[in-house]
């Protein structure tokens, strides 16, 4: 599903027009990104947690140039569904 699926999809159920529904969802995922930028989680009860994780430094290797990189420790955005939402989708059939 796209972002313009899902705006539409919530449209229909709420009966609000596409636009309002646009500008709702636009600043849900601002508002995501913004707290995950300043180091704060988010958790959503019943569907899960958006936090971030620390890679260590690391060393890497470029196969092609046959040298070494060094990655420097960073943070990665990650999500973790709640366990309701886990056994939800347990459920069902891959395509």
């Amino acid at each position: 599903m796209t972002k313009a699926e899902l705006i539409n999809e919530i449209a229909i159920k709420t009966g609000y027009d596409k636009r309002t529904i646009g500008l709702i969802v636009e600043s849900a995922i601002d508002n995501v990104k913004g707290s995950l930028v300043k180091g704060e989680p988010i958790y959503l009860r019943g569907f899960g947690s958006f936090i971030l994780k620390t890679r260590k430094a690391k060393v890497a290797r470029n196969i092609r140039a046959k040298s070494t990189v060094d990655v420097p420790e960073h943070s990665i955005p990650y999500f973790k569904a709640s366990n309701e939402f886990k056994d939800m989708v347990r459920t069902v059939k891959g395509k």
